[in-house]
């Protein structure tokens, strides 16, 4: 047989209907603070809002529609759908610096209480590269070495939890690594790099391990062009990160000129 079995459960609407509804509310809402920051007579680059935009239609194309649904039968699609959800949309959507234009369209109270949650001792845990990427890539492991996938196809809710740990995870961990956003006791480059470092491991391993050993119900031919998508895809988004992460320690590191530091004034 060359497709998974079918569960109907997890093919009805109001799934897709609830994970698409939160990307158009963060399209909607971005453009919302584009349209009071621009009234304020403050720009904002014109690419950021194209990352925007299209991350987060990179992952509602992952959650609702015919990709979403043939990803119930189709392994190597499932996993199209994952690096979308997971990996590209979030990229894209941190680089958009979805926070900083926040706290710039908000007025001076709201954007001080905005920048006081970000102070609270929870997020900064959750920041953690080291955290962000356990609930990133532990997760993974979780998903496609236990009965948890194949539960996935069975339960509406437990499909919709999942997918929205999928998303969730993959935006703390890209924005634990790169993001430009305001973010208290940001970490070291070494710190980070570390972590980074590891994940890719977890994140290759896993990926060899799903093309010899698939889950239940999975295909071989499946199990194999899905694992090889996560391998090569995965590998590219990650080097996008790894190449904006050193970039950015990079410049860090780079002297500064003497005029740099000690501006000559008229």
């Amino acid at each position: 047989m060359d497709h998974m079995h079918v569960h109907g459960g997890a093919f009805s609407f109001w799934p897709q209907l609830v994970l698409a509804m939160p990307f158009v509310l963060l399209i909607a809402g971005y453009g919302l603070c584009l349209y009071i920051s621009a009234r304020n007579g403050r720009a904002w680059p014109v690419w950021r809002t194209l990352f925007w935009v299209t991350g987060c239609l990179f992952a509602l194309v992952a959650v609702a529609g015919p990709l979403a649904v043939e990803a119930h039968h189709n392994f190597y699609v499932h996993m199209m759908t994952h690096l979308f959800l997971g990996m590209i949309g979030p990229l894209l959507m941190v680089l958009a610096s979805p926070v900083t234009l926040l706290l710039r369209a908000l007025p001076l109270t709201e954007a001080r209480r905005v920048s006081g949650i970000l102070k609270w001792r929870i997020v900064h845990v959750l920041t953690d590269p080291f955290v962000a990427s356990f609930m990133n890539m532990g997760a993974l492991w979780v998903l496609y070495t236990t009965p948890l996938y194949n539960g996935m196809h069975e339960s509406n809710v437990l499909h919709v939890l999942i997918h929205a740990h999928v998303f969730i995870a993959g935006f703390v961990f890209t924005a634990s690594m790169i993001t430009k956003d305001p973010m208290p006791n940001r970490p070291s480059f070494l710190y980070r790099s570390v972590a980074l470092v590891l994940a890719l491991a977890s994140h290759g391993i896993l990926s060899k391990y799903l093309y010899a050993n698939p889950p239940a119900g999975v295909p071989a031919t499946q199990a194999e062009a899905g694992g090889m998508l996560m391998f090569y895809g995965g590998d590219l988004v990650d080097a996008i990160i790894v190449f904006l992460l050193l970039r950015e320690w990079y410049h860090a590191a780079r002297p500064r000129s003497y005029e740099t530091l000690y501006p000559v004034t008229e």
